[in-house]
């Protein structure tokens, strides 16, 4: 008998589906007509050991327990899924085959793999597992998937990553979380202080942003534009903006800009109504390829702009479009390209996604050119999961809630533009001498919209098809005209443009997912920013939603609008906890490690005994943070129900999923 275990219960059916029939039909498992069973968890079946598993006394909260290091990990069964558990104990006994179904990232890995470590399957049936990769629940797919079952041992390093970041996240949040909530209790605060090695990094983000703002004095500066007139008596034609020289520099702040008007004002006098020679003219045909299509972070990211969705908005839509409606691929994923072999399922995408009979996107679908191969098929950049796609199921999207309709519509655009030319433009750069000084006109032509023609178009947005913008941003009325080197102009009456520097915005949804997907911009550690990518970040495509709401639910951030802010809670824990912990260096480092594990270039002891040794100094630390910063600090008390609950009430869930144990553990 051949056992497929999946991660959960929509899979398993979604894979029983194309399975001879008739079906039995079990309790937690289906059998086929040809003996083969399909069971599943029901997300992650075990959790890591609680401390007084280890020990009794670790029972109570004690400084001097810390740290909590166990010598021998365990596992233990949850008590809500603890049959399923049974039901799988049985079926295992009874294959002669396994086939490891889960999720196809890292904690799907994982998730299968350490309920067959604690079955204790033996050795030889663990080598011989295969491995089922399904990242779209439609039968097509999935009958596509079974007839390329790989060998379950290709993918032990994604395990052994997902294992080495659960347990690196219970040794920091049990251990800095008591110290720190210790701490808190003795300054008066009943408030657990969580801890964790994602987290705390994202919630230092915010409060060091919004301290930035609070303290920011803004300050004018000046810019000197010069017009341009082709001869004396000749209308303006442009305006070339003065580019100051090193002489300058003790006027200037560390961004270049001029500080002093004085100076400016003496630019401005000495090149009014005076000649202008052209030294350089530079025009650049360039071109820029389509998007590629999305994975979750940058869909994240773009229907929070479009549309003001949270993170977790987006991710438990695209959830019931990839399980309940099997409109789109597996949708956590953190890869941006798709295989070879779906370039020949490019006609059945594009008739399901006309099935949708979604008007924003008809004009779309009517200029594809599917003879087109954009490089988003590249099986080099693809391995257990690829980009997120619409399938190649047909539906009416008018059936679908508004959230759904929005995250489909943007999924199968960006799919869309992989089939359409690269934008083509031509960037102008004409640098001219008045009276020694340079000034320097930019100007951006459209020459074909390509791809964007098929973007949707929106208010405020001044770049339509055939326009002449400055690279800088301003949108000319007119094209820049045609020069030549020493070309004789003119320069008439100058502007002098007093502006004033701005503090930086308040995180939002978009912007906060952004700085936790490109974390190496936040680093200070300047040796690290050199290992880190820029697409190095903090914590997974799946996790990401979690980690920014568990903050909401702990009360150490809230909103003020489209706004993300620190509570005075939330400030207070930063301010006092060792900076170490607070900024993403540490653990965009480790990020980057268990990356490194998973490709197979670093091994699990190689990442664990530094985190180990680390861990012991910064409980030491951590033991001693200043108690009077938490006095007087007043918590929202949650109601019974919610309390009771342990979830906001706007949260329901039917059964545990892998993002509750995430969201205790690994945050």
């Amino acid at each position: 008998m051949r056992l497929f275990i999946a991660e959960k219960p929509s899979l398993g059916r979604a894979i029983a589906a194309v399975l001879p029939k008739p079906h039995n039909k079990g309790e937690g498992f289906i059998r086929a007509s040809n003996g083969d069973v399909v069971s599943w968890c029901i997300g992650h079946l075990l959790e890591q050991a609680e401390p007084e598993t280890y020990n009794p006394v670790f029972k109570q909260w004690q400084l001097d327990h810390l740290p909590i290091m166990p010598d021998q990990w365990q596992l233990q069964p949850k008590s809500q899924t603890r049959k399923q558990l049974s039901v799988l104990r049985k079926l295992v006994k009874e294959a002669g085959e396994l086939v490891h179904a889960g999720d196809p990232d890292r904690e799907g890995q994982l998730l299968v793999d350490e309920v067959i470590s604690y079955l204790k399957v033996p050795n030889q049936k663990r080598r011989s597992m295969k491995r089922l990769l399904v990242s779209d629940l439609n039968p097509q797919a999935v009958s596509r998937a079974l007839g390329q079952l790989r060998s379950n041992q290709d993918f032990v390093p994604l395990s052994t990553s997902a294992l080495a970041r659960s347990r690196a996240d219970w040794l920091y949040g049990i251990n800095l979380t008591r110290a720190c909530t210790i701490r808190g209790r003795q300054g008066g605060l009943k408030q657990v202080l969580s801890v964790g090695r994602v987290q705390t990094p994202v919630l230092g983000l915010v409060v060091r942003r919004d301290q930035e703002i609070h303290q920011f004095v803004s300050h004018p500066y000046y810019e000197v534009r010069a017009a341009i007139h082709l001869t004396p008596d000749a209308p303006l034609s442009f305006y070339a903006r003065w580019q100051p020289s090193d002489a300058c520099a003790p006027h200037q702040d560390e961004e270049g800009r001029v500080l002093n008007p004085k100076l400016a004002e003496t630019v401005a006098r000495r090149i009014r109504n005076q000649p202008a020679t052209v030294d350089k003219v530079e025009r650049k045909e360039k071109q820029q390829a389509a998007p590629l299509p999305f994975n979750l972070s940058t869909l994240q990211i773009s229907a929070a702009k479009a549309f003001g969705l949270s993170a977790q908005q987006v991710l438990d839509g695209c959830q019931n479009l990839y399980e309940k409606h099997q409109l789109i691929t597996y949708p956590r994923s953190d890869c941006s390209y798709l295989p070879s072999d779906h370039f020949a399922q490019r006609q059945s995408v594009v008739n399901a996604i006309a099935s949708t009979r979604s008007t924003q996107l008809n004009d779309v679908i009517q200029n594809v050119d599917l003879s087109r191969r954009s490089k988003a098929w590249n099986d080099s950049q693809v391995d257990a999961h690829h980009a997120i796609i619409p399938t190649e199921k047909t539906a009416n999207l008018n059936n679908l809630p508004r959230a759904e309709q929005q995250l489909y519509q943007m999924i199968a655009r960006q799919y869309l533009l992989q089939f359409y030319p690269p934008f083509r433009y031509a960037d102008t750069r004409v640098e001219l001498i008045i009276d020694g000084g340079r000034f320097v006109a930019t100007e951006r032509e459209t020459l074909d919209p390509g791809w964007k023609a098929a973007m949707p178009t929106r208010s405020g947005n001044a770049n339509e098809h055939g326009s002449s913008d400055s690279a800088d941003g301003e949108t000319r009325k007119q094209p820049l005209p045609k020069l030549e080197p020493q070309q004789a102009v003119w320069s008439g009456e100058p502007q002098v443009d007093e502006k004033h520097t701005q503090p930086p915005a308040h995180f939002t949804d978009a912007t906060l997912l952004a700085a936790m997907t490109g974390i190496n911009r936040f680093v200070k550690d300047q040796a690290l920013k050199k290992i880190l990518k820029d697409t190095d970040g903090l914590g997974t495509e799946a996790t990401r939603a979690s980690i920014i709401e568990l903050l909401f639910k702990r009360q150490f951030l809230q909103r003020q609008g489209k706004q993300i802010r620190a509570t005075e809670l939330g400030s207070a824990l930063i301010n006092t906890l060792p900076e170490s912990t607070t900024v993403p260096d540490m653990t965009a480092h480790w990020e980057r490690q268990l990356s490194d594990i998973s490709d197979r270039q670093l091994n699990y002891q190689g990442f664990m005994n530094p985190l180990q040794n680390r861990l012991q100094q910064l409980v030491g630390e951590a033991a001693q943070i200043d108690t009077q910063a938490f006095a007087g600090i007043r918590m929202n008390t949650p109601s019974r129900k919610k309390r009771r609950q342990g979830k906001p009430s706007s949260v329901k869930k039917k059964s545990p999923t892998r993002q509750n144990v995430r969201s205790k553990s690994e945050h």
